[in-house]
């Protein structure tokens, strides 16, 4: 009989279902599952990758110094203090891996996105879930779960899957009052969406026990190259350069991404777009007695009033070939969470729920 068993915590993480892409028996399917950008990476993003092609039997660089130093241009932060990986989910796990394990408490919110619990867990720390305020980060809630063996605590902000975020303020005031051993985590996957936001770079810059990750899956039209990064005090870079893999980032993917943090001019018409057609699904949405929280992100989560009627809702988008997220395992059956698409598929969606709302009262 095998002996063979994995660490503690691994058999208790739930495996990750991503958002779906297709559903049978449906053609004209539109995506709006994964809060992806519905008009892709810049053509300077896609002209960098293609160039890379001819390159693809070279080792890529292996200190991402060209990508570092274009990120500290665009975002104003020292590239000595930025470190990239695949995706953010990579450095949330060089995060876990690094400072938390066996008997350590890793802390996130009740609807806070699932990889910090995954993490957690991959790492043998304990995951410990605090409760929101309304679907928003309670920093008092995250205080008061801090005990001497907490090493950890990931906040999103902007919130996935409720588009929700706190002010600078209040991450002020939870970085101050974290006891000595804890590291803030400010995840910004969706911070490009905020205007004028730097993800925490102020706050960073200002003390020692806070960093922030970031990606370019979301407004820069990556996700397909799997690129992130974060920035914290060197003392945290540091740590989590010695856990590392030293070719974790493709050619291509580091060219990619390097010209499209360098197209500003794409990176805002993007912003800009997302900004009015989620204004415009919104107050669609409300107009058909479904409401949201102000989204600062690139999705709405829309509220029904029960499992049911959310359940229903989604199968009724499906047979109209609109592929939307269930977040009941976010603590909320009764929401979907709906990626802001183009032009087109925002007003199908709209009208598709409108249909269901109409026919189910």
């Amino acid at each position: 009989m095998t002996k063979i068993t994995p660490q503690p915590g691994i058999m208790d993480i739930a495996l990750y279902q991503s958002g779906a892409s297709h559903v049978e028996g449906v053609s004209n399917v539109v995506k709006l599952s994964s809060n992806e950008n519905p008009f892709g990476p810049s053509d300077a993003a896609k002209d960098a990758f293609t160039k890379a092609a001819f390159e693809l039997h070279r080792y890529p660089s292996s200190d991402h110094s060209s990508l570092r130093n274009a990120i500290g241009e665009i975002h104003a932060v020292d590239p000595a203090r930025v470190i990239c990986g695949a995706g953010s989910d990579e450095i949330i796990a060089f995060l876990c891996q690094a400072y938390a394990g066996s008997g350590d408490e890793v802390i996130y919110t009740e609807h806070g996105f699932a990889m910090y619990r995954i993490s957690a867990l991959a790492a043998g720390a304990k995951p410990v879930e605090v409760r929101e305020r309304d679907r928003v980060t309670d920093v008092d809630s995250i205080l008061a779960a801090c005990t001497e063996n907490t090493k950890l605590v990931f906040i999103a902000n902007p919130n996935n899957p409720t588009g929700t975020m706190i002010g600078d303020g209040e991450i002020t005031r939870l970085a101050d009052a974290l006891p000595p051993q804890v590291l803030l985590v400010l995840d910004g996957a969706y911070a490009e969406y905020v205007e004028g936001y730097d993800g925490g770079v102020r706050v960073i810059e200002q003390r020692q026990n806070v960093v922030m990750t970031r990606t370019f899956s979301k407004l820069y039209g990556l996700g397909g190259l799997r690129i992130g990064w974060g920035y914290g005090p060197q003392h945290v870079i540091d740590v989590l350069n010695r856990v590392r893999g030293p070719f974790n980032l493709s050619q291509a993917g580091i060219a990619a991404a390097e010209a499209a943090v360098r197209d500003t001019v794409w990176a805002e018409k993007c912003r800009t777009d997302n900004t009015r057609l989620r204004a415009w699904l919104a107050e669609a949405l409300a107009g058909h007695g479904v409401p949201s929280d102000t989204s600062c992100a690139n999705f709405i989560l829309a509220r029904f009033a029960d499992q049911a009627t959310a359940e229903a809702c989604n199968e009724h988008l499906k047979s109209e070939g609109l592929i939307v997220r269930c977040v009941g395992g976010y603590n909320l059956p009764n929401c979907l969470r709906i990626t802001i698409g183009d032009e087109p598929s925002c007003r199908r969606v709209a009208h598709a729920i409108g249909q269901f709302m109409g026919d189910s009262v």
